[in-house]
């Protein structure tokens, strides 16, 4: 089955080809981040005005770039939720649009669960079940997944997403836009042991896997200088503060919060395989620190196939076309997560 996968929950206007919920023909991405950087952060507005404009080239250049026409397209898959409500409304309307004209059947899918079937596209196709690692600008969430569309949310953070984190360090430190990259680009050269950031104090009860990053946002923005660690020989004048060390500090603090919860649930569930998704499973230090665990088998997307793209969309539709499920053409799209059970209240 050939599925047209559409994504525009954010700031990235994409469309794909996928054949068979496997082989990727074709995987369109327009980026607005040359749009939004001057604002260092994502402008709904904006977003959403530029879906408009370029949408219907983005399809175009997918069905082109695979080789087909719209005729031969079997199924259309759209992102309907989590995301932005002005950009999502595009890239889900233009969906409907294209299936109705075409007479073919329609899903509108979670975004979320999208990236955790971003992985199903490479040779290193998981077995169900496995333990989920979603990390993006929007959500940090850990998760046991026991099927493509049976997911049990185990923690997730409390207060700020870790991507958000990463964006709003950047943003105050001027390292750049998008923040993930910026950082994780500076820590290469940076001295990781510079500053001693805290871990959030979450480790009892029902929040035994959650996660939180508001108090190292704060402890990186307002409180710098009462957690580096001096070197040997420094005097009472302390030398200026290197944008590298910062970078490389924050970074292996915010990874250490999210591997403490996970490893925590990898132990107390016994699930061995580990699958990532999200834009943050693109970072370096994350991907090194995953794969000391020899114990372990974690499976990350290819970097293509970490941000938002239409491929992940396309995938994802074609389990849910091939068991029958269709969505109706009045389907409405929704800022938040729909497609996850909590396991606790």
């Amino acid at each position: 089955m050939v599925i047209l996968g559409i994504e525009s929950s954010c700031d990235e206007c994409a469309a794909a080809v996928v054949e068979d919920g496997k082989r990727v023909l074709s995987n369109v991405v327009a980026t607005q981040i040359p749009f939004h950087a001057a604002y260092d952060g994502v402008v709904p507005e904006i977003a959403s005005r530029m879906h408009t404009e370029w949408i219907y080239s983005v399809v175009e250049e997918s069905l082109h770039q695979a080789g087909l026409g719209p005729g031969d397209i079997e199924g259309v898959a759209a992102t309907a939720h989590p995301g932005l409500l002005g950009s999502l409304l595009v890239g889900l309307s233009f969906a409907k649009a294209f299936a109705w004209a075409r007479n073919v059947p329609f899903i509108a899918v979670d975004h979320m669960l999208a990236h955790l079937y971003a992985s199903r596209l490479s040779d290193e196709a998981p077995d169900y079940p496995f333990l989920g690692l979603l990390v993006s600008g929007g959500h940090s969430i850990i998760c046991r997944v026991d099927n493509f569309d049976a997911v049990t949310v185990l923690g997730a953070t409390i207060d700020d997403a870790v991507g958000e984190a990463f964006d709003k360090v950047s943003k105050h430190y001027g390292f750049g836009y998008p923040g993930g990259v910026a950082i994780d680009t500076l820590a290469q050269t940076g001295n990781p042991l510079a500053f001693r950031f805290p871990l959030p104090n979450l480790h009892k009860g029902e929040h035994r896997y959650d996660l939180s990053y508001s108090g190292l946002k704060t402890a990186v923005i307002n409180q710098l200088e009462q957690f580096r660690v001096p070197e040997r020989g420094e005097t009472a004048i302390l030398p200026a503060v290197k944008p590298e060390d910062i970078a490389a500090s924050f970074q292996k603090t915010a990874v250490a919060i999210l591997l403490r919860s996970l490893f925590r649930a990898a132990e107390d569930t016994g699930l061995t395989t580990i699958v990532a998704g999200g834009g943050v499973a693109a970072n370096s230090c994350l991907r090194s620190r995953l794969a000391e665990r020899q114990d372990l088998r974690c499976i990350f997307p290819p970097l293509d196939l970490c941000g938002d793209n239409g491929a992940m969309i396309a995938g994802l539709g074609y389990p849910y076309l091939i068991r029958g499920d269709r969505s109706p053409l009045n389907v409405v799209a929704s800022a938040r997560v729909r497609a996850f059970k909590r396991n606790y209240p």
